[in-house]
């Protein structure tokens, strides 16, 4: 099976790459039900390109599901010279009326029906296989049972669909709550996700009768109190908004044996941290029902799924209904944070340069304090005292350690106990004493950087391609979950 894991930009898709993604699937500007997300337009094509390059066989597949309006549809005729620079191995689509001038213009890319389509039968498999259509993204409403019987019906269609992620409460995600509330569209890519708010229930002053269907119950969402939401029980339902995550690692033989190609990872507008570490225990799962790796090897890999921001997750449709009927609150949560992306290793030659600039750094310093008045200088050691990120040191060479060029994204100090993480190893943890920040530039040992500062970790780990390095978030408590914001 197709592993197939979300990218919402250029340095998403190469962490879905380097932590074992079949493939990944992205969205360009306009044209995707996740315009939130970063996705991809100027020249970011050239970038896309070379990780083709770095990784052949690894597949691109580019989201265009929204619902198209005329005005949209001119707008994709318009842009095609850009779109022509990327190198599309699939269009996921749901709108029909985009398939003629896809196929016209993109002769050489599959079509793959998405999710929104709903389609969650063999007859309609059918259809869009004549329409020329060489995957579908089944409806998440299917079970394993009915996507067996599909695929029975029509074994040369592949069939894709979600095993982990966030789920929509709307069928297919056709949700009008967004656009209601907010004027935000979901079909246009702009869902305000209404479902994940903190609503009241409300019932009218004479009291119920029958109350969970008597049409009594309603819904009242805190920023909205004069808006009232009326809640309906059915004889197999209840119509209540945000819906657990979805988790199917521990079903893949069972998605396998129903006759699944491939398995989607929900997430463009999810973090780097979550794509690396959510495709990683996937690979590792799907390697292991291969027989390419022992489960005992891959459990640690899926463990580590808990360490990433999720809610309470469900098997959804597959099994049973009722499993999809389940509803939790709308925080997502993790702990740990992001700190790094750790780049590559720096060169013999460049590293003797830092040092030796670090070193002369550290001289001119020292110098420049010995030339002070006797006086100037105790004062200026006394400020040292209170800010000693004042004072220059050098990087001293270790033997046996390793420079590594890093992208900081949070703040880190040489003080904290920090994990490094990666597509080879579960994690690795470092202690004050077995790093160190150095500035790439002058040499000197840095007391803390944050984003956007230039910076190289300094270990004696070795650490593999596309390392990223967290810490836990201190305000993370077990069983609590925090308001994370909308």
């Amino acid at each position: 099976m197709e592993l197939l894991s979300p990218a919402g930009n250029v340095e998403k898709l190469s962490y879905a790459y380097a932590y074992g993604a079949d493939a990944a699937y992205i969205g360009l500007k306009k044209f995707s039900l996740r315009v939130k997300a970063d996705n991809f337009y100027d020249d970011e094509y050239k970038k896309v390109i070379s990780l083709k390059e770095k990784y052949p066989e690894k597949k691109l597949h580019c989201a265009l599901n929204i619902s198209f309006h005329d005005s949209d549809i001119d707008n994709l005729k318009s842009n095609l010279e850009y779109f022509h620079q990327y190198p599309i191995d699939a269009f996921i689509v749901q709108d029909i009326g985009v398939v003629p001038l896809l196929q016209k213009e993109f002769p050489h890319a599959q079509l793959h029906v998405s999710t929104q389509a709903s389609c969650v039968n063999s007859e309609a498999v059918k259809m869009y296989q004549k329409m020329g259509f060489s995957r579908v993204v089944l409806g998440r409403e299917v079970s394993l049972d009915e996507i067996r019987r599909i695929k029975d019906a029509v074994p040369d269609m592949e069939l894709e669909a979600f095993c982990h992620g966030a789920m929509c409460i709307a069928y297919a995600g056709r949700c009008l709550m967004s656009a209601y509330l907010t004027g935000r569209s979901a079909q246009s890519g702009f869902c305000s996700h209404t479902c994940r708010w903190e609503y009241d229930v409300l019932t009218k002053p004479k009291g119920p009768k029958e109350l969970a269907q008597s049409g009594r119950l309603f819904l009242r969402e805190h920023q909205r109190p004069d808006e009232l939401f009326p809640v309906f029980e059915g004889e197999d339902f209840t119509a209540i908004l945000s819906s657990k995550d979805i988790r199917m690692i521990e079903h893949l033989a069972d998605m396998k044996k129903a006759g699944l190609d491939s398995l989607k990872i929900e997430g463009r507008m999810k973090s780097v941290y979550y794509v690396a570490m959510v495709t990683r225990a996937y690979r590792k799962a799907l390697d292991a029902l291969e027989g390419k790796l022992s489960t005992e090897a891959a459990a640690p890999f899926i463990a580590e799924l808990e360490n990433v921001s999720h809610r309470e997750s469900t098997t959804g449709f597959y099994y049973d209904r009722a499993d999809a009927d389940e509803t939790t609150i709308g925080a997502s949560d993790s702990k740990y944070e992001l700190a790094a992306e750790i780049g590559t290793e720096v060169s013999v030659s460049e590293s003797d340069a830092i040092f030796a600039a670090g070193e002369q750094a550290q001289k001119t310093f020292e110098a420049d304090l010995e030339d002070m008045h006797p006086n100037a200088r105790a004062a200026r050691l006394k400020d040292f005292e209170k800010y000693p990120d004042k004072k220059v040191t050098a990087a001293v060479k270790k033997e046996g350690w390793k420079l590594y060029k890093a992208t900081a994204l949070n703040k880190i100090s040489p003080d904290m106990e920090i994990q490094f993480v990666s597509p080879e190893f579960v994690s690795l943890t470092a202690k004050p004493g077995e790093w160190e920040l150095v500035n790439p530039e002058n040499g000197t040992l840095l007391n803390w950087v944050c984003d956007s500062h230039p910076c190289c970790i300094y270990t004696k780990y070795t650490l593999p391609q596309a390392t990223l390095l967290r810490v836990e978030d201190p305000e993370y408590v077990e069983g609590i979950i925090r308001d994370t914001g909308r």
